[in-house]
């Protein structure tokens, strides 16, 4: 069903799209804005304050700030839309089996969602590292993990009402076999809310991943990943105050869009005004 909304909704949604965008071109080209290395280190650079030649500073080995800043997109952003990725199929799969289950597996399933829905998605993440290790993967793979009720929970309500649907009964006096049902009838009618939760829940994982790195169970220096600038700049921030305000900013301008994107979006499927 596509619903049809006023021009001033299709505006607000319009913006963040295009912020996005931006920040997504960056994440895969940053060599579009700058060509310095975000590796390439210069002894007598170390710890310039912002000028003209370098904007956001160089650090502890004069490194280039703002190249690191732009490439870190790339490792923050790629952490993040991987683990909900991960988690969205995975919630699909759980929720959907769920909602279409009998009464007796459907309520096992959610009181164990609800029990694993009750613990922060960080200290979750932290246990899966726990268990299978630091590492970049293993921060997709954590966040994925702990993020798969939320999707699962969404999905199964969505299901569920679907299940009780009118047309669908009617799919099933048409003698349309189960598994067609599903994928053609189902399936595609929660995905909508998927993208707007998946989406919100994006910059949720940026927060995380750059958590997870903060305490050094992510990409290792010197990967210029945005968490692990914020935790090397602890020990200089007496002398260089910019080593941890552009990779914080960084973190706090996108997900703020992401968010807001999200939040749209979500009303946008919802049918509801801005």
């Amino acid at each position: 069903m596509t619903l049809a909304l006023p021009g001033r909704d299709r505006t607000g949604l319009r913006t963040p799209l295009l912020l996005a965008g931006a920040i997504a071109v960056i994440a895969v080209a940053p060599i579009l804005v700058t060509r310095r290395s975000p590796l390439a280190s210069d002894p007598k650079l170390v710890l310039r304050p912002p000028s003209l030649g370098h904007p956001f500073g160089t650090d502890q080995i004069g490194r280039d700030v703002l190249a690191r800043v732009l490439h870190g997109a790339k490792y923050s952003l790629a952490v993040g839309v991987g683990a909900v990725l991960l988690a969205a199929l995975a919630g699909i799969v759980i929720g959907t089996l769920s909602g279409l289950a009998p009464r007796l597996i459907d309520e096992t399933v959610t009181r164990l969602l609800d029990v694993v829905n009750a613990f922060p998605e960080v200290l979750l993440a932290l246990v899966v590292i726990a268990i299978v290790g630091p590492g970049p993967l293993n921060v997709v793979v954590a966040i994925g993990v702990a993020s798969i009720p939320r999707f699962a929970r969404v999905v199964r309500a969505q299901v569920f009402v679907l299940r009780h649907s009118g047309w669908l009964e009617v799919a099933v006096t048409q003698g349309i076999s189960y598994p067609r049902r599903v994928l053609k009838h189902i399936v595609p009618n929660v995905l909508g809310p998927v993208v707007a939760l998946g989406t919100i829940g994006t910059g949720t994982a940026v927060i995380a991943a750059a958590g997870l790195s903060f305490l050094q169970l992510g990409p290792t220096p010197p990967t210029p990943e945005w968490g692990a600038m914020l935790s090397e700049s602890r020990d200089y921030i007496g002398l260089g105050w910019w080593l941890g305000v552009f990779p914080g900013l960084a973190i706090l301008i996108s997900v703020a869009v992401i968010t807001v994107l999200g939040r749209r979006l979500q009303r946008r499927f919802e049918g509801r005004p801005r």
